[in-house]
């Protein structure tokens, strides 16, 4: 039996950094806390919410914390629930809107029923758009649906979309004014059906408090104290909403990163978070930068990339200080081609999987959703199991809503006695189910996966036993049975919690906020794809650049950065991406890496800028002595050692003959890559990195004969090599 006490305000403040203590102990007046990624933003906010409440500053009853999505605030309530404040209530702005529209709609309709909520605004946009004459297929219906979702949370009318729209740079595949008639068109059908869509339920929720004094009064005698999280990524409509929640308190605490403002395409603005201070005079504001989720070498390229960003949103820039040990350098690769490129990234996962990352823990991630389907083939391939992130909601799922309902008629077949994870599988195996035969790749491959996510989480939910109160203080403990696990399941489903699947995400760089893995594969990085070629004010590419930010963020331990030349084989070459360096260096091939010699070159001259690739996996070599080596630090070496050892002491002698320094011969990585690579022409010795011309001259023909297997006391004393008599160095220490 084990006994629990209540916690006091001080147990919250345990194992916090400076930054975050200053947070959490802040006053009731504005709080803007800027935290970079990885920078535990969310234990900074629910910690300062329970410390307050646990303090008895402020009841968790009036406490309303804002997200943004499902996850992130199923998230707040369970850390809130272990800080002994789960009365707070933590929702998405929409989840919120829509409680306090429902409870107050007999009121606000005179009794008439609350209109239904649409899913989709697809089909009613389709019928507007044929009742004004415009042809749609089901994508374009699409971007119509979000054209409008733009203009409802930028609060613009459809007599106002046209102008809105120019000065906002939008593209559309239709004429504005076309699209104001089918924005104005889907009003009317909508209406006239009875339902509504999600904006009209935050337009409603305002109107609610600003219209009716006695529910502008409930509402903000309910609510006194706010947090929103992601605050970059508010729209005006929104912001309008808090405004109305809160009336005229201040009691406001918001958290946010310029730098991670990716949504700017669907209304959302990071203007608010970077005007806090402005807005709220007496504000205070906290930087978060030290980073936890990253090892310093990611973090530093993220730095990097985010160094260079230009306009409003780089006055809030973070540089953000690794707090893990060091890990590996990023690893950057240039392909021939995408399908190259997608081949090479299935054979890395399952490298990694084999040598003991789990599935799970692997993301590939791109910039536009069409790009999947070729790491999607590549994977089932390569037999490695894969999700595509975004597809469909995991409880939403038919097998899984199908296993759901196995799960729960077992309960009253199976003994109580039975083991959690043992029964699970018994239902799961009356589905078809086998777990210990996985399908190789597609959409089988994932149903299976799926239903081995809920053996997993049923293995995770046995290790932590039911508590039965006992008394008034104590608890005794009990094992978790298969009727307990259906009802975590549903409570799960309910608050969309969804359990990780094990296999490789394969997801877009919009679709990966706010996730983290610990080995990231971030793919397709040409110019025109990253930025996209839709980008074309400095805003736009600006937040191009936050999309890469972003993207290398989620990475924990290992980074793999890649683009293929050409988009097919024999295509049209691409440059990478302008935000990389490390993948736009003119020795690096870049968008010529297809071209052969240039036409005034002499014969054996080798052209500077000529790509070098890996004689063992055929990357693209960047780093020098990669290069030099000719082949990937990480691929097998067939170094001759003996070799390398007469290399050394013939380089020595050399050196002393000519009284200049041993690097001045060759360097170390030379002369390895002579011992790795054996070579028996000068053809051969021109392909190392380092051996130009000149060098061939003085020193070719010692070399192959020395690879030939010559001892170095068989070699001719080696000719002069042009030294400057003043210092005995050569004019030029260049190796080429």
């Amino acid at each position: 039996m084990t006994e629990y006490s209540d916690p006091g305000p001080e147990r919250v403040l345990a194992g916090l950094d400076p930054e975050q203590r200053t947070a959490v102990v802040a006053p009731a007046v504005p709080v803007c806390i800027l935290a970079g990624a990885g920078t535990g933003k969310t234990r900074a906010i629910t910690s300062r919410i329970a410390y307050r409440v646990l303090s008895g500053e402020i009841s968790a009853r009036q406490v309303l914390a804002v997200t943004f999505t499902a996850r992130a605030a199923a998230e707040m309530r369970a850390r809130l629930g272990a800080l002994d404040a789960g009365a707070v209530q933590a929702r998405t702005f929409h989840a919120a809107a829509l409680r306090q529209v429902r409870y107050f709609a007999p009121r606000l309709l005179s009794g008439r029923q609350m209109p239904e909520l649409l899913d989709s605004k697809v089909r009613l946009v389709t019928l507007a758009a044929g009742r004004v004459g415009v042809r749609t297929d089901r994508a374009a219906a699409r971007d119509l649906a979000g054209e409008i979702e733009w203009a409802k949370s930028s609060m613009v009318e459809p007599g106002e979309y046209a102008v809105a729209a120019a000065k906002a740079l939008r593209e559309t595949q239709h004429d504005p004014a076309k699209v104001a008639e089918v924005f104005a068109g889907y009003e009317q059908i909508k209406r006239a059906n009875g339902v509504i869509d999600f904006e009209d339920v935050l337009r409603a929720a305002i109107w609610g408090i600003e219209e009716h004094s006695d529910v502008g009064e409930q509402v903000r005698a309910q609510y006194r104290h706010f947090v929103v999280d992601e605050y970059q990524d508010v729209n005006p409509l929104q912001q309008r909403l808090l405004e109305a929640w809160m009336g005229r308190r201040a009691d406001l605490t918001v958290v946010g990163d310029a730098s991670q403002t990716i949504y700017s395409f669907t209304g959302a603005t990071s203007a608010y978070l970077v005007d806090f201070a402005r807005r709220h005079r007496d504000a205070v504001v906290v930087r978060l930068v030290r980073d936890y989720r990253s090892t310093p070498q990611v973090v530093g390229l993220a730095n990097a990339v985010i160094k260079q960003a230009r306009g409003t949103e780089a006055r809030l820039r973070l540089e953000l200080v690794g707090q893990r040990p060091p890990g590996p350098e990023p690893d950057v690769r240039i392909f021939t081609d995408e399908p190259a490129e997608a081949t090479a990234v299935a054979a890395r996962c399952a490298q990694l999987i084999e040598a003991g990352t789990p599935a799970a823990e692997i993301a590939v991630l791109f910039r536009t959703n069409a790009q999947s389907e070729a790491y999607e083939k590549a994977l089932a391939e390569a037999s490695v199991p894969y999700t595509v992130q975004g597809a469909e909601r995991f409880f939403e799922r038919a097998e899984v809503r199908q296993a759901m309902v196995a799960l729960r008629s077992a309960v009253r077949s199976t003994p109580g006695e039975t083991p959690l994870v043992e029964a699970v599988v018994a239902a799961l195996s009356a589905t078809g189910w086998a777990p210990d035969q996985p399908p190789p790749g597609g959409a089988a491959r994932e149903r299976w996966e799926a239903l081995a996510a809920l053996v997993q989480l049923a293995e995770e939910t046995a290790a932590q036993p039911v508590l039965v109160p006992v008394g008034e203080a104590a608890v005794s403990e009990r094992s978790v049975s298969l009727a307990d696990f259906c009802a975590e399941l549903a409570r799960r489903a309910a608050a969309q919690h969804v359990p990780t699947v094990a296999g490789v995400t394969l997801a877009s760089l919009h679709s990966a906020k706010g996730l983290e893995w610990d080995a990231v594969f971030l793919v397709g990085l040409a110019d025109g794809t990253l930025p996209t070629t839709y980008a074309r004010t400095p805003e736009q590419v600006e937040e191009e650049r936050r999309l890469l930010y972003v993207g290398v963020t989620r990475a924990r331990q290992w980074l793999w950065l890649s683009y293929g030349v050409a988009r097919s084989p024999a295509g049209r070459a691409r440059r990478p991406c302008r935000f990389l360096p490390q993948l736009d260096r003119s020795d690096a091939g870049g968008g010529g890496a297809q071209r052969g010699a240039a036409s005034g070159d002499k014969p054996g001259q080798r052209r500077r800028g000529q790509p070098v690739s890996c004689r063992v996996c055929g990357t693209t070599l960047l780093a020098g002595v990669d290069r030099k080596l000719g082949r990937c630090a990480t691929c097998p070496s067939d170094l001759d050692e003996e070799l390398l050892e007469r290399l050394r002491t013939w380089r020595s002698r050399v050196a002393g003959e000519q009284r200049v320094p041993a690097y001045v011969v060759f360097t170390d990585a030379t002369l390895l890559a002579i011992a790795e690579r054996l070579p028996g022409g000068d053809a051969e010795l021109l392909a190392i990195a380092g051996i130009g011309p000149r060098k061939l001259g003085l020193y070719g023909e010692a070399v192959r004969l020395l690879v030939a297997g010559a001892a170095v006391d068989d070699l001719a004393p080696q000719k002069s090599s042009e030294s400057d008599p003043e210092n005995g160095l050569p004019p030029a220490t260049q190796e080429a």
